[in-house]
């Protein structure tokens, strides 16, 4: 078998007519295009690191039919929409008018819809979703849409950013006197290099946790621990470990258990059947395209998630686990603290 691997470009011509098994990680700007051409090509392939909808339908995805030969596990926005009311309920915050700040790309259309997004989940639950619009990435003024939100007397912010615009609005809400309780943004606040470019503002700014060292998971390849993994990954690269450490990890478990038990590693329809009938306990939980109710569509599985807090109690930033009510195997690390 050549399996492939795929970081941040579109495969190419050249790739798929050598490849066996292709693997991608990376926003749906990267997992999207990937599973498009090997669903054309009629190759096998499984993506990570982007959330199922804008996966899934950003592909024109028919949930009654599914795709024969792309495969994708990741959370979805149910998931990540769940821990963060849970975190907002626990928090204590009295006003329900939520800020929102959704990019005009594909993860943010997706969480900012009215139906598939937070909007609709977020007004069953009490909460109203203050959306000016979405704005250009790489916006260099937010002032409309602060202003917008301190009108509406909002005190938690959510949305889907990358880290320019997350520090540009971060920036500009100090500026213009707009101090929110809690500020829970998905994508910006991934890596602790964001958080400690913020100095003393990146301090309990709150985020989706996909995977942390504290997971109770282990690598099929190798039987380390999640904590193991993270250690060994720092010693190796120096740095500190990422959430989507894990999940990377975790494309070469599913390739390794495909070899396995493919019938005939030249043949994809033979490695297709093989990947769609994984069920494999991988670094980042099970990983299985079985029908359970962890599948919404025939091509997805959601993996765990929880929720918590960037702090720098110890003076480099820590992210802290502090909501587990959707996973409660994933151990807590501490308590959320308010930030306004």
């Amino acid at each position: 078998m050549v399996p492939c691997i795929v970081g941040s470009n579109p495969t190419t011509p050249a790739i798929l007519s050598i490849a066996n098994l292709i693997v991608a990680s990376g926003a749906p700007d990267t997992t999207n295009p990937v599973a498009d051409q090997c669903e054309l090509n009629e190759i096998p392939c499984v993506t990570t690191v982007a959330p199922w909808q804008p996966y899934f339908f950003g592909r024109n995805g028919n949930p009654a039919e599914g795709f024969g030969f792309t495969y994708h596990f990741f959370w979805g926005l149910e998931d990540v929409i769940t821990n963060f009311l849970n975190m907002w309920d626990d928090s204590g915050v009295q006003s329900k008018n939520i800020a929102g700040l959704f990019p005009n790309d594909a993860d943010g259309n997706a969480w900012g819809d009215p139906e598939l997004g937070l909007p609709k989940p977020l007004a069953a639950r009490g909460y109203n979703v203050i959306d000016p619009g979405r704005y250009q990435v790489m916006n260099n003024d937010f002032s409309s849409q602060i202003a917008a939100f301190k009108n509406a007397g909002c005190e938690i912010v959510t949305g889907n950013m990358i880290p320019p615009d997350f520090a540009t609005f971060w920036s500009q809400a100090a500026q213009q006197n707009f101090n929110p309780k809690v500020v829970t943004i998905g994508k910006a606040l991934l890596f602790p290099s964001v958080i400690e470019s913020l100095g003393e503002r990146g301090d309990g700014l709150t985020s989706e946790i996909w995977w942390t060292p504290s997971h109770p998971f282990s690598s099929s390849l190798t039987g380390e621990s999640a904590a193991q993994l993270a250690e060994g990954y720092t010693k190796a690269a120096g740095r500190p470990w990422t959430q989507p450490l894990g999940f990377v990890h975790a494309l070469f478990e599913v390739a390794a258990d495909v070899a396995r038990r493919s019938e005939a590693l030249d043949d994809p329809y033979a490695n297709t059947d093989a990947l769609a009938a994984t069920n494999l306990d991988t670094v980042v939980g099970n990983i299985a395209w079985n029908g359970s109710d962890r599948n919404p569509v025939k091509n997805v599985v959601r993996t765990p998630l929880v929720a918590g807090q960037w702090q720098l109690d110890s003076g480099a930033p820590e992210l802290v686990v502090t909501s587990n009510k959707e996973a409660p195997n994933i151990p807590l690390g501490g308590e959320m603290k308010l930030i306004g």
